[in-house]
């Protein structure tokens, strides 16, 4: 590939010195000293890198294509799945499918022996750039089913997700093939499965364990592990840069359903998604707003960075006349708005609202089993950090 040239190397130094490298007049100076492709191809992946610093540490100096740099796994991710897999007893790891190459990277970076496999040649090629980064050997250009996986090697895939129509959860779409992710899954190599956080439940098969991780607040993934362990569990990456904490059940406990109390707590999307909601806080007096719905309560507030945790300050029939009032009453000009089990658009219900003033609440649109209603809140300084 060009980029990869000596010149393509000399372009990229002259776009890094661009204050915009999206702008008019970069590609104008660029193209004076450049061929017009190697020109463009040098100011996009200045961009591309530019929005990788703060997901890779070495993202200033990789390469990268728009759908990669989308897909990749964020480096923290990445670092707490290779550690997974060194605490297996892995050693050695074929990624298959390894795309511009950022897990791989982690995987070497953990001192594993990595074996990545890529079927597009170009964008292998960018991946054997970036491995070199960290001392890895070049990407093997292949279909991940012509490969022969090593005895006692582990086994990492992120089938890619888009079709036609944008991303996609049918299976026959996936690339690599869905019987092959299944076949791995069941055989003896320690294996994991990166999908997306929307995944099906109906698609997880029997005998696997599925973990949803949420990173800052964001969830990022939903992985597929085989071997022993709990069914279902959730990673979360708090906001301050913590380390990730891993929340799992065999049996979830059951809690009552009851109207809001002093409290209400939402807890991280990757808990709800693996229906750990009840396990936040195992000593805490917690109920259910509504069997159906993720909404916690208590009487005493519950400090996690597994959840966030609001005060009751008023609880409201639901009716926005009633509400567009009680938020002029109160001098009410920013509004945090949440919802679940209710079909409201927040951006719509805010200017309906017409917020005005010093004052800021955080509104919850939530259903009891029998209504719905509006509570009133105040976010607590625990869930600052992973707010608004």
């Amino acid at each position: 590939m060009d980029i990869l040239s000596e010149q393509g190397r000399a372009a990229l130094a002259a776009a890094a010195h661009e204050p915009d490298p999206t702008s008019l007049g970069a590609a104008t100076r660029m193209r004076k000293q450049f061929s017009p492709e190697l020109a463009a191809a040098a100011l996009a992946q200045e961009t591309l890198r530019r929005k990788a610093a703060a997901k890779f540490p070495w993202g200033e100096e990789m390469f990268f294509t728009s759908d990669g740099l989308e897909q990749a796994t964020r480096h923290q991710v990445a670092a707490w799945r290779s550690d997974k897999f060194r605490k297996a007893g892995v050693n050695e790891v074929f990624d298959l499918g390894c795309g511009i190459g950022a897990d791989s990277m982690a995987f070497l970076n953990a001192g594993l022996q990595v074996h990545a496999v890529e079927a597009d040649e170009d964008t292998a090629a960018l991946a054997s750039a970036n491995l070199a980064l960290v001392g890895g050997a070049p990407v093997q250009v292949a279909h991940v089913e012509e490969v022969e996986v090593s005895k006692g090697a582990g086994v990492f895939l992120d089938p890619a997700r888009r079709g036609d129509r944008g991303r996609t959860w049918r299976v026959e779409d996936l690339s690599p093939p869905w019987a092959l992710v299944l076949q791995y899954l069941a055989s003896p190599h320690f294996t994991c499965v990166k999908l997306g956080p929307g995944l099906p439940k109906e698609l997880i098969p029997d005998g696997v364990r599925a973990t949803w991780v949420s990173h800052r607040g964001d969830v990022v993934e939903a992985s597929l592990w085989n071997g022993p362990g709990p069914a279902r569990a959730a990673v979360v990456f708090p906001r301050d840069g913590g380390e990730p904490i891993e929340l799992s059940a065999e049996r979830p406990r059951e809690l009552p359903v009851g109207p809001p109390g002093r409290f209400v707590i939402e807890p991280d999307n990757a808990v709800i998604r693996a229906g750990l909601v009840t396990e936040i806080a195992p000593e805490a007096d917690m109920w259910l707003l509504n069997p159906r719905s993720a909404y916690l309560s208590s009487d005493e507030p519950i400090t996690t960075p597994l959840a966030d945790c609001f005060e009751v300050l008023d609880v409201l029939d639901y009716d926005i006349a009633t509400l567009r009032r009680y938020v002029a009453h109160h001098r009410i000009g920013t509004l945090e708005i949440k919802k679940r089990a209710i079909d409201v658009d927040p951006a719509t219900l805010r200017r309906q609202l017409r917020p005005k003033g010093p004052n800021r609440v955080t509104l919850i649109l939530a259903r009891s089993p029998e209504v719905a209603m509006i509570l009133v809140t105040r976010r607590l300084p625990n869930g600052q950090n992973r707010g608004m």
